[in-house]
């Protein structure tokens, strides 16, 4: 029985091969195939494009808020419950604690159970511990639920990956480093927020103001489908093409011919993939450059907010109010609440973060995203070191605008080379692992902007600018350069 089921398979392959041989060229035609990646490419550039990036760009608005409100609420919380330094800066430590536990996390559940499910579950995680953290009654209270809030932004920060396997590769340089201008909205929005609401309702209604965007962007939210990638990876080519054909009718576009056709990816979102020999030194090195892209975008943040706030600047033309340095004896003065004067001069560096936009463009473009993190870092850590020069206070606030600008950008570039470097099977797991790396150094940002910043700003500073030089250095050793390379499928 057996034998005879064999010989009737092996017959069947036989007369489907002499099928192909003797097929007409309609009939050949018809047997086409194609890969995700040729139909993302044909279908094109169009309005589901304009879409996805509104909507997504968008959630960097929520993730720029939920980390700018702590610039804004630190010196608010420091002076109800009378902190010391080293308990403000544990409140931003324990935020990117919460996305460091769940970066790694969120990226292996997105590369197993899918992107959508995980950047919806990060949105509504988010929302909810931070609505829950205006109405925190004590200091524990408020860092608990704030790492909370870090975990929901984790699992949000996974709509990156989401969105660049959505875009065509020769748009990706020029898309993805836009959605910098979602940040500064959401930057310049908590600031604004703090300018009008704190100084009249207080912290805790700023805060749940700041909650509305997450709600309606929930709602926005359910038009943006799957992944065709992740739904091919794991066998689910109906969907996967159903997805497709609905982009093709969004961009009055088509497919290619033929049928859908690629292989299953059993292994997905494996961390030993990371490491084996194929990505170990990418590994290795990408996760450095998370570190530092970390360490010194939020240590130039929280920088410039104690600068502010203690006047700790050396100023070669200050305001009477700037010879104040907010020490009473062995104590310091714990209300110390911002100005508008400070406002003002967060929201100019905030500006910074999409003035060189088209700068950033055309370093992917033409020298591609290795040489873009070398020259990017190699400046901020020059920049970082000019901040213990004596000026005035328009060349301290060009400076910090410049300082936020740089470090930004290469922000930017290392999301972009993490996405493009890694193949879909992994490509969650390995921005999630790189962005709990990056965490690090923002846990350890704090202590050195908040806290080594009032004894000596120039120790504070070294830090930032030599991690930058070595980061620099390690950009170039990069075995990969991702520039116009399609999306890999699997390692």
């Amino acid at each position: 029985m057996k034998t005879q089921l064999v010989s009737a398979i092996q017959l069947q392959e036989v007369e489907l091969d002499r099928d192909d041989e003797n097929a007409t060229p309609e009939e050949a035609k018809e047997r086409k195939t194609y890969s995700v990646e040729e139909a993302v490419e044909t279908i094109g550039f169009g309005w589901f494009h304009i879409l996805l990036f509104i909507i997504m760009g968008s959630a960097n608005i929520i993730e720029a808020m939920e980390i700018m409100l702590l610039a804004v609420v630190s010196p608010e919380i420091r002076c109800e419950w009378r902190l010391q330094d080293w308990e403000v800066a544990l409140v931003s430590t324990m935020v990117f604690l919460g996305f460091m536990v769940c970066g790694a996390l969120s990226g292996y559940v997105a590369d197993r159970y899918g992107r959508w499910k995980v950047v919806f579950g990060g949105f509504l995680w988010a929302a909810y511990f931070s609505l829950l953290t205006s109405f925190a009654p004590s200091y524990g209270w408020f860092i608990f639920l704030r790492s909370m809030v870090g975990c929901g932004v984790a699992g949000a920060s996974q709509g990156f990956v989401l969105k660049t396997e959505f875009i065509p590769a020769k748009y990706r340089a020029y898309l993805l480093p836009m959605a910098s201008i979602f940040w500064m909205a959401g930057s310049m929005l908590i600031i604004v927020l703090g300018m009008t609401v704190v100084p009249v309702m207080g912290w805790r209604w700023m805060i749940r103001l700041s909650v509305i965007p997450s709600f309606i962007l929930m709602l926005l939210f359910q038009v943006i489908p799957e992944s065709a990638r992740f739904n091919v990876s794991t066998g689910n080519v109906a969907a996967a093409v159903a997805t497709l054909k609905r982009i093709a009718r969004f961009n009055r576009s088509s497919l290619p011919e033929g049928d859908l056709v690629e292989p299953i990816v059993k292994e997905r979102g494996s961390f030993y993939i990371l490491v084996s020999s194929a990505f170990r030194r990418t590994s290795i090195l990408l996760w450095y450059s998370w570190f530092v892209a970390s360490f010194s975008y939020y240590g130039s943040v929280l920088s410039s907010s104690e600068l502010l706030e203690k006047n700790l600047l050396c100023i070669t033309d200050p305001e009477a109010e700037h010879h104040v340095k907010h020490i009473q004896g062995d104590a310091r003065c714990y209300c110390i609440p911002f100005g508008q004067a400070d406002y003002r001069t967060l929201l100019i560096s905030c500006l910074g973060e999409v003035a060189l936009i088209p700068l950033n463009i055309a370093l992917l473009n033409v020298l591609g995203r290795k040489l873009s993190m070398a020259i990017l870092q190699l400046s901020s850590g020059v920049l970082f070191m000019l901040v213990n020069i004596c000026s005035t206070m328009f060349g301290f606030t060009v400076l910090l605008f410049l300082i936020r600008a740089l470090v930004s950008m290469n922000f930017t570039v290392v999301y972009i080379y993490t996405a493009e470097v890694y193949p879909t099977a992994v490509r969650s797991i390995g921005l999630g692992v790189s962005t709990s790396f990056s965490r690090i150094g923002g846990m350890i940002a704090p202590f050195i902007a908040q806290v080594l910043m009032s004894r000596s700003v120039v120790l504070a500073m070294l830090p930032f600018a030599l991690s930058c030089f070595l980061c620099a250095g390690g950009a170039l050793l990069l075995p990969i350069e991702t520039k116009g390379r399609a999306l890999l499928q699997n390692s």
